[in-house]
């Protein structure tokens, strides 16, 4: 009925403008034409041509978005080789770089307009608030390897970075409305315009509202989710040397789910249990960039992040960071181009039991101040060589002083092929629940009879797990049709989390015997694995993208470790993923998108491979308005992608769905 009373009311808008002319939209001015030439900051925080960069990079530029009819980051994130997302229920997603994917990756480090949304309290980014309306993306960077030495710890496997549009770019009224059988609401209200001579801005409301899922007997699970999000963005040319952009967001949420939880009771005992999970999100960040007469600029930024998050793992958690950087870019002779910085950060958080199964730290509250600088310097070696130096500095409250070196060897043969190399060391930053956590994880029968209470500690003496990387690539355009990109990588993991078993103690205080767990650093990995990806322009109307990546890892624990499950983990991620999107423009108003997602089994948690079918149909009416309908998991009625073995989320299976959406701009 929703969907019907949308289109209904859309309808009504498009009739206004049918007389008007419609766009004629040919594939081969996107993505091909320029390819080479794209502009990216994430590899070196400078612009920098995708030919000059010596990373594996993938652009998700916004016409891949707008086509891809996804409604959320993660959807959008599939389309990448070596980007593991996996959902976990409606509201949850798994999303890693590489391997080691979890219900909170703590591998990846994931930035709006270079703002950090990785949260140090549990070492991840919490994927059900990041939350930016697609129209207003301009491109996602997706680096595959580690990005510590411009980004920083936490960056170990890769760095996404979603930059949005500059405000003068979303001039005018934008309303988007549309539902469906899993997205039974959506809805976007956005108007930008000038501020005087000197300024844009843009303003916007958005709300959604998703259904439950399911389990994997057919039972409706009780994780529904709807959220508020609103925000702004303004631009400003203060001098002809001189720019300023401020924006901020406030964000809403509530969802349902299933957790797992250990009960201290006479005797200790688990059960399923439905939580509440809602959140209050905000964040306000400004950037001012400066040129120098000669030719140098600069860049302070200052961003404040606040979180309150009840429910997750039993707590009530609040977060605030204030973060200022300043950078500048210049050029040293005539062969060398360097970008130097200094960053301080402080963040505070307090962390509370809100149930009698909540997860513990010790202390509940904590301030941890956080003082970095890198340098990295870019050599011209000869006419096309380019050799790529830096390192990162950083002292942090746990582990103390750290170092996140790289180097990067560019050879551009041509405008149209470039091979490259690079190494790099990058760094996990201890979070707060691998020093001070206590969880009650199970309850194990004893011998003779009773049940022993199963508790995770957390360790003071936990260090950074470090990796080390070698990479190798070659991208190419074949010609004004055909571009290749082939990546080949080997990595080393040292000091990788373990849990290790201690001995039994009797706890008094609750009547039970406690087998405790403890946080330690005793494994070790080794990973290695090819990434291609090419865009073919079939005809004018036609452009299709393949991308496959293979993944290889062994995972192994120390001598000295009795964890019985860390060599299990590389079954996790997925050893091999293949995708395929076409877009096919059938008129000149008339287009057909589709994607179809190939991710073999997890051995670990024994989830069979799946083949994922998404598409879309879209229909312009004028210039202004656009009708589009998309079907997702097209092939099965439900499949399973992803569980957390904590239990603290669990897990239901993605259903087969259909969405219809209007947008009109004016």
């Amino acid at each position: 009925m929703r969907l019907g009373v949308t289109l209904t009311l859309g309808l009504g808008f498009a009739i206004r403008i049918l007389a008007q002319p419609t766009p004629s939209r040919d594939l081969t001015q996107f993505s091909l034409e320029d390819l080479m030439s794209v502009q990216v900051t994430s590899v070196s925080k400078k612009e920098q041509k995708i030919s000059k960069t010596g990373a594996a990079i993938f652009v998700i530029t916004a016409e891949d978005i707008r086509r891809s009819g996804s409604t959320n980051i993660p959807d959008l994130l599939r389309i990448v080789p070596g980007v593991n997302v996996a959902q976990i229920d409606s509201n949850q997603w798994a999303v890693s770089i590489r391997g080691f994917n979890s219900a909170i990756s703590n591998k990846v480090l994931v930035l709006i307009d270079g703002r950090s949304v990785y949260f140090n309290s549990f070492s991840g980014a919490f994927w059900d608030v990041i939350d930016v309306p697609p129209e207003d993306i301009e491109r996602i960077e997706v680096i595959r390897g580690p990005g510590g030495t411009v980004w920083g710890a936490n960056a170990m496997n890769g760095v996404i970075n979603i930059i949005t549009k500059h405000s003068k770019d979303t001039d005018g009224v934008l309303v988007t409305t549309g539902g469906g059988s899993k997205e039974t609401a959506e809805g976007l209200a956005q108007y930008g315009g000038d501020i005087g001579s000197k300024g844009t801005y843009r303003i916007f409301g958005r709300y959604a509202n998703v259904n439950n899922s399911a389990f994997s007997n057919g039972q409706r699970a009780a994780d529904g989710w709807h959220e508020w999000h609103e925000g702004f963005r303004s631009d400003w040319n203060l001098s002809s040397r001189d720019t300023l952009m401020v924006e901020g967001d406030l964000l809403t949420s509530a969802a349902g789910g299933t957790t797992t939880a250990t009960f201290l009771e006479s005797p200790p005992r688990q059960a399923d249990v439905n939580r509440r999970l809602t959140n209050i999100a905000g964040d306000v960040l400004g950037r001012w960039d400066h040129r120098l007469r000669n030719g140098a600029e600069t860049s302070l930024q200052v961003y404040y992040n606040a979180l309150r998050r009840d429910g997750q793992a039993g707590v009530n958690l609040s977060n605030d960071t204030v973060d200022v950087e300043f950078k500048h870019h210049l050029a040293a002779g005539a062969r060398n181009d360097i970008v130097w910085g200094l960053d301080y950060r402080v963040a505070a958080d307090d962390i509370r039991p809100a149930a009698s199964y909540a997860l513990r730290l010790n202390p509940p509250a904590r301030t941890d101040h956080l003082f970095s600088a890198f340098v990295q310097d870019e050599i011209q070696l000869g006419r096309s060589v380019f050799l790529t130096l830096g390192s990162k500095f950083e002292h942090n409250g746990y582990t103390g002083f750290e170092y996140e070196p790289s180097a990067q060897l560019v050879w551009t043969a041509t405008e149209q092929h470039t091979f490259w190399a690079s190494t790099a060391r990058a760094i996990r930053q201890p979070a707060r629940t691998d020093f001070g956590a206590q969880f009650n994880v199970g309850v194990q029968p004893l011998p003779g009879g009773g049940t022993g209470l199963v508790t995770l500690f957390g360790n003071l003496d936990f260090t950074a797990e470090h990796v080390h990387d070698f990479e190798a690539g070659y991208r190419a355009q074949v010609n004004p049709r055909l571009s290749l990109d082939f990546t080949g990588f080997l990595t080393y993991y040292h000091e990788l989390e373990t849990t290790e078993p201690e001995a039994p103690f009797f706890a008094a205080d609750q009547g039970l015997l406690v087998i405790p767990l403890k946080f330690g650093n005793l494994a070790h990995a080794r990973s290695y694995g090819v990434e291609f990806f090419a865009h073919w322009n079939v005809t004018g109307r036609w452009k299709i993208s393949p991308g496959y990546s293979l993944l290889q890892m062994a995972v192994k624990r120390d001598p000295s470790s009795q964890d019985p499950d860390i060599e299990q983990t590389s079954g996790n991620t997925p050893r091999h993923q293949f995708q395929i999107r076409s877009l096919f423009n059938l008129r000149r108003n008339l287009e057909w998108d589709s994607s179809l997602i190939y991710v073999s089994g997890l051995s670990h948690l024994a989830i069979p491979s799946y083949v994922r079918l998404d598409t879309r149909l879209g229909w312009w009416l004028g210039e202004s308005v656009e009708f589009s309908i998309v079907g997702q998991n097209l092939l099965t009625p439900r499949h399973l992608e992803f569980f957390d073995t904590s239990g603290l989320v669990l897990h239901t299976e993605v259903e087969r769905s259909v969405f219809g959406k209007i947008t009109w701009r004016f």
